[in-house]
Order: C-alpha cells, then sequence, then structure tokens
C-alpha cells in the first residue's frame, strides 16, 4: 500500500516527467545534429556536383538517378532533393518550444513551409521512384509509395487542425509528419547501426541490396520511428510514472543506436563523397 502511494506520489511523478522530458530532449538533439549532417551531405554532393554541371555524379548514388536527355525526371529528381534539403534543415526548428512560445510567426510561416515542401516532395519522390526506379528493387519502391502516403495523410490532418484552432491535435499530426518525413534518414542512420552491430553487411543482399534486412527496413524505416512516437505520445498522456520512467528508458536506449547509426552514416556514406 504504502509502495503504490509512494509510485503516486508528486515527487514520484515530477521525476518520472522530467526522465520523459529528457529523454525527449536527447532524443531531439541527437535527431538535429544527424539531419543537419545530412543536409551537408544532401548540398555538398548534389549541390556540388549540380554547380559543376556534372549530374552524372548523382549516378554515383542514385539507381536511375540523372539520365541524359530525360528533362521531366531530371527536373523532378532535382526538385526532390532540393525540396529534401529545405525540408531536412527547416524540420526540427518546428519542434522547438521557444521558437513557438516566443516566435509565433515564425513557427506558422515555417510550418506551412514545411508542409507544403513535404507534400511536393512526397510527390515529386513518387514521380522518380516509378519511373526511375531504386536500389533494393519491388520492396523498396513500395516501402517508399506507402511513405508517400502516410507522409500527404499526416500533412492534410496537421493543416486541417491548424486551420481550426485545435493545437494538441495539430501537434501530435504534425510530429508524426516529421517522423514519416525523415523516413528517408532514418533508413540510412539504420542500415549503418545494422552494420556496425552485425560488424558487416548482413542480409543486405549484395549489389541487389535486396536482402531480407533491406525487404523489412523498407518499411521498418518509417514504421518502427512512428510506433515510438505513438508510444511516447501515449506515455506522455496517459501513463503513471512507471510508465513514463519506461518510456523515457526505452527513449534513451533507442537514441543511443541513432547516435552510433548516425556516425556510421556520416563516417561511411557521407564524408566520403563529399570530401571527394
Amino acid at each position: 500500500m504504502n509502495e503504490t502511494v509512494a509510485a503516486g506520489s508528486p515527487a514520484m511523478r515530477s521525476v518520472a516527467n522530467a526522465a520523459l522530458k529528457a529523454s525527449a530532449i536527447f532524443w531531439f538533439v541527437t535527431t538535429v545534429i544527424g539531419q543537419w549532417l545530412f543536409v551537408a551531405y544532401i548540398a555538398s554532393f548534389y549541390g556540388g556536383a549540380a554547380m559543376a554541371g556534372n549530374f552524372e555524379r548523382w549516378n554515383d548514388v542514385l539507381v536511375g538517378g540523372y539520365v541524359k536527355g530525360g528533362t521531366i525526371g531530371n527536373i523532378a529528381l532535382a526538385a526532390h532533393l532540393l525540396l529534401a534539403l529545405i525540408i531536412t534543415a527547416g524540420g526540427p526548428l518546428q519542434l522547438i518550444p521557444y521558437l513557438r512560445a516566443r516566435a509565433l510567426p515564425f513557427h506558422r510561416w515555417n510550418g506551412r513551409l514545411f508542409l507544403l515542401t513535404a507534400a511536393v516532395a512526397s510527390l515529386t519522390g513518387l514521380y522518380a521512384v516509378w519511373t526511375r526506379g531504386t536500389a533494393g528493387g519491388f520492396s523498396m519502391r513500395f516501402g517508399i509509395s506507402i511513405n508517400a502516403v502516410l507522409i500527404l495523410i499526416c500533412i492534410a490532418m496537421a493543416w486541417r487542425y491548424a486551420l481550426v484552432r485545435k493545437i494538441a491535435a495539430h501537434r501530435r499530426w504534425a510530429l508524426r509528419a516529421f517522423i514519416l518525413i525523415s523516413g528517408v534518414w532514418f533508413f540510412r542512420v539504420g542500415l549503418m547501426l545494422w552494420i556496425i552491430v552485425n560488424s558487416g553487411p548482413v542480409g543486405i543482399g549484395g549489389k541487389g541490396f535486396d536482402g531480407p534486412f533491406v525487404r523489412f527496413w523498407a518499411y521498418g524505416c518509417y514504421l518502427v520511428p512512428l510506433a515510438v512516437l505513438e508510444l511516447y505520445l501515449l506515455a506522455q498522456g496517459r501513463a503513471g510514472p512507471a510508465g513514463k520512467v519506461a518510456m523515457a528508458g526505452l527513449l534513451f536506449v533507442l537514441t543511443a543506436g541513432v547516435g552510433v547509426g548516425i556516425i556510421g552514416a556520416f563516417m561511411g556514406m557521407w564524408l566520403p563523397r563529399m570530401a571527394g
């Protein structure tokens, strides 16, 4: 009886809330660092090649990337890459409470830009995937398509609730949109974490890039983070102290894994191409 009372005491609730908040801040800081490193890579590699007029260099990374004479597809691909840079750079700013509280006009206009840009990027990405193809075969193509559809749904819901000033609902849908939009980034980070943990490309599928892990992660790269977000929102709104502490612990562990994946992606995939 005393243990139950202690668990529900104001002090315990305060500790649980602080732990959950700290885990969320840890995740946010780690994610911002990782996403802005990805921005630097996009700007350096794709932007650098474009500025030099060497669009063929994109094909060092992309399957069915730049195609000589394929004007419409090339424009769609270039637009998708530019929009991805804008989204990844500006998206995390929407999650900063200080900006929401002290710079509301910026939050609103950056949010509109973020959602509109993400919608266009999703549509151009769909076009590029189904006209130019992608690594990983059908699983990757279908996984990307589902991700794009979910992004468009979450964008529509976030926009709808913002218009009617239902801020709590708007926040939840905007967070879902952010997680889904980050699927491309999560794919790369998760892939490198998997390779590091297994000390090699286990289940990747070699040059075909269609191994069992790739087929799973084509969907898991956005569904797994989305599931974690739903657990976090549930813990934040309804869980008792024990549930919040458990969620905080889970988020700390997962974020540490994300950090390892970021280091692996930066050192193994992004930095060599930026330096080259």
